[in-house]
């Protein structure tokens, strides 16, 4: 699906690529006719004639999503219009959650303890902002992850630098609405390195999702 686009885009999914593996592999020896399967999306960075000038195999594309395909070669390489149509729905990104918390969880793992050991040895009137700041950082990775996938057609921008950094600076005033931290300067420095650091999170993470949408 995407991916395979997104391989397409960079070249590594390309006539040179095509003909390469076709050459190494020798299909030609294990198959009596002449003809390449290859992925719709994948036509970015094939140029079909010159595959079949280099190596005598006539491209067929085939569907966009690979659950499509044994009914594309039952029906005879014949595509329904849905076959050939890009969707990105809310199950769609809906799945992709996981894969981004997990990947975020490393980093966080490692961060949460080095927070709560720093504040432990600080001066008595910044205790509590240890725990402040761990919150903000699950905010931000929640924020990047859950937020910005499930509310990406709605969010401005195209960039996913700039739809993490917009559902960030949300998420962060809305974590500190929750929590009045303004009545001292500790509170003041907090909300400051929230309002920098929470959207700056959401945004990394959010740029994750590179080559596993429609989007760039």
């Amino acid at each position: 699906g995407i991916n395979v686009w997104c391989a397409a885009g960079k070249e590594l999914f390309s006539t040179k690529e095509v003909v390469r593996r076709v050459r190494l592999s020798q299909v030609h020896t294990v198959v009596n006719h002449a003809q390449l399967l290859l992925p719709q999306l994948s036509a970015t960075g094939i140029a079909a004639h010159q595959v079949q000038k280099e190596i005598g195999f006539k491209v067929i594309y085939g569907p966009v999503s690979a659950k499509d395909l044994q009914k594309f070669l039952v029906s005879g390489f014949t595509s329904e219009p849905h076959m050939r149509k890009v969707t990105f729905s809310t199950k769609e990104r809906f799945a992709l959650i996981p894969v981004a918390l997990m990947e975020a969880q490393k980093r966080s793992l490692l961060l949460a303890p080095v927070i709560l050991l720093l504040s432990g040895i600080m001066p008595a009137f910044c205790a509590g902002y240890g725990l402040f700041a761990v919150l903000a950082i699950l905010c931000a990775i929640v924020s990047g992850a859950v937020f910005s996938t499930l509310l990406l057609p709605h969010l401005p921008g195209r960039a996913f630098s700039i739809t993490g950094l917009s559902i960030g600076i949300v998420t962060a005033f809305l974590l500190l609405h929750l929590r009045n931290i303004l009545q001292a300067w500790p509170g003041r420095i907090a909300t400051l390195a929230c309002l920098l650091i929470l959207p700056a999170i959401s945004a990394f993470i959010a740029m994750h999702f590179t080559g596993c949408t429609p989007y760039t």
